[in-house]
């Protein structure tokens, strides 16, 4: 039987100070959040309370009870095969987002409503706008080309009433443009996220599944085949051409949003590519060019942000949109 007071790691400390997920999980306090957590704690060899990690089933559990425990959501499910994403990393880009708004709000995150994000890619799990929305009440518009993740988002945002005025889902019918017929003309808003599809092919991403399971110390051949990613649907992990060309058409596309769009930001994996990113942000005219490295564990990832606004009329814009 687990130890009552027991809990398991979560990340290593390089998270964002404000990040709520510090340290190690109180599992005991999270399943007093969310009862049905109970039955996936496990001791380890140590005797210390867990869960098991290559088990999807308490990944989701786990996640759901984050949720419920820190940011009152009390309805959060996925669809079998959508991506089931670790908070703590996911949290980190918010505040990281954040922090770029506060450059222009004398140091501080904004805070309300009036504060519009646009998450490109929200996914069936719609993370991103739902840790926004709780942590600093923005308002946001999450899109994806999967029509079940946009209907999953959707009845998340839906069951949730904390989140249910804070959040709308647009489906987006073109994986090719980005922004267009999403962004609408009446549209302003202060940043953007995604989390771009990160493998080439299908292979490349079993591939890469196939390593995750090697360091978990598990044989692909221990799992069906349809959890080798641990979860994720095609759109979610793979395009043709990757996250270079993925982010490539994304920041060609965002010059015609320039004045519509304070920060425009995205998730980089791979370190090779920001250079060459960097180089057409250039190239396009962008104004402002910004790389956050973010660590969690033994993961680096950098969250690459561009504007098209200088500082003034950054300034300008705090005072129009959240001020005004």
């Amino acid at each position: 039987m687990a130890k009552s007071g027991s809990a398991t790691t979560s990340s290593a400390p390089q998270l964002h100070p404000r990040n709520l997920h510090q340290g190690r999980y109180n599992l005991q306090a999270l399943t007093s959040s969310h009862p049905a957590l109970a039955s996936f704690i496990r001791d380890n060899p140590k005797g210390d309370a867990t869960i098991d990690f290559t088990d999807d089933k308490a990944v989701l559990c786990l996640n759901a009870a984050l949720l419920a425990h820190y940011y009152q959501i009390k309805y959060w499910q996925i669809p079998d095969g959508y991506l089931c994403p670790p908070i703590p990393g996911r949290v980190d880009y918010i505040h990281y987002a954040a922090d770029l708004l506060a450059t222009f709000n004398q140091q501080t995150p904004p805070q309300g409503r009036r504060v519009k994000v646009l998450d490109i890619g929200c996914g069936a799990n719609c993370i991103y706008p739902i840790i926004g929305a709780r942590s600093y009440g923005w308002q946001f518009v999450g899109t994806d080309i999967d029509v079940i993740a946009t209907r999953s988002a959707q009845l998340i945002v839906q069951s949730n009433a904390s989140i249910s005025k804070l959040i709308k889902i647009r489906l987006n019918s073109s994986a090719d443009d980005i922004f267009t017929n999403i962004i609408q003309p009446s549209d302003r808003f202060s940043l953007t996220l995604c989390n771009p599809p990160f493998h080439a092919s299908q292979q490349e991403a079993e591939s890469g599944s196939q390593r995750k399971w090697r360091n978990l110390n598990k044989k692909p051949n221990d799992t069906p085949k349809t959890h080798l990613n641990f979860g994720g649907q095609a759109s979610e992990l793979w395009c043709e051409g990757g996250e270079l060309a993925f982010l490539t058409r994304m920041i060609q596309q965002s010059v015609a949003f320039e004045s519509q769009v304070c920060w425009f930001t995205s998730l980089v994996s791979k370190d090779k590519n920001v250079h060459l990113l960097k180089k057409q942000l250039q190239r396009i005219g962008a104004v402002q060019i910004k790389v956050i490295s973010m660590s969690q564990g033994q993961k680096t990832s950098r969250l690459l942000a561009w504007s098209f606004m200088n500082n003034k009329a950054q300034e300008e814009w705090a005072l129009t949109h959240w001020k005004g």
